[in-house]
């Protein structure tokens, strides 16, 4: 059973999403605060967090990023009220997974957590195909998702892993746009490649201290990984 951290002050929404979550087949933990949430996180272990952003004693961008401090991978799904692209780019930039704005149907919150969660077992469970990498003067291991350059481990999200994966997979060649965000996000819409901008951003911050290594833009196409070791 997949356990689910779930933040939400809205009791009322809280409880809701709980019942309907356990209904479904989860385990779900409800917090009414950020802080709570915190603490639930440091006390249990879980597959998976649903944070809603605007939450009292500590919102859910804060949570975020302290969460990702003690756990690079675990999938995280914001909740929020807000409809701006600007802050679903925020989201990102923390390392969110998905981004659910309210009101939304609980069907496509249970949607997108399958979806994610099905991509995380498919890191677990495809050893068949080559998932350690040799790049540059580093490495990249998919099924654990570290990087590993001049001997510092970065441990990647789901998503830094998966897009990393396929440019490993295109080293040297153009990996196109399209085609990452078919799939890595399953459609190609301006949002998520918007989203895709920010993990590429990130991965080439993961790299940088590889200077036989550089991840460019190649105009109106996609990227491309340089290795000239």
């Amino acid at each position: 059973m997949k356990k689910i951290l779930l933040a939400e002050d809205d009791e009322n929404l809280g409880a809701i999403l709980q019942d309907y979550l356990k209904d479904k087949g989860f385990e779900a933990s409800l917090a009414v605060n950020g802080e709570e949430a915190l603490k639930q996180f440091m006390r249990e272990t879980f597959d998976l967090c649903i944070l809603d952003v605007m939450m009292p004693l500590k919102d859910g961008y804060t949570l975020a990023r302290e969460i990702r401090a003690q756990n690079k991978s675990i999938p995280i799904i914001f909740l929020t009220a807000k409809s701006m692209k600007e802050d679903a780019i925020e989201g990102f930039k923390i390392g969110a997974d998905d981004y659910v704005t309210k009101p939304f149907s609980m069907e496509e919150l249970l949607l997108r957590m399958q979806a994610i969660l099905r991509r995380i077992e498919g890191i677990t469970d495809a050893p068949k195909e080559s998932n350690v990498f040799t790049i540059g003067n580093s490495s990249f291991d998919y099924l654990k998702q570290e990087v590993t350059v001049k001997g510092n481990v970065t441990k990647l999200t789901t998503k830094e892993a998966e897009l990393l994966k396929l440019l490993c997979k295109h080293v040297n060649k153009v990996l196109d746009r399209n085609l990452a965000l078919k799939v890595i996000w399953n459609d190609d819409s301006y949002f998520n490649s918007r989203s895709m901008d920010v993990y590429v951003t990130k991965l080439r911050k993961h790299l940088k201290p590889d200077d036989t290594l550089e991840l460019v833009n190649v105009h109106g196409k996609g990227f491309k990984l340089l290795d000239t070791a």
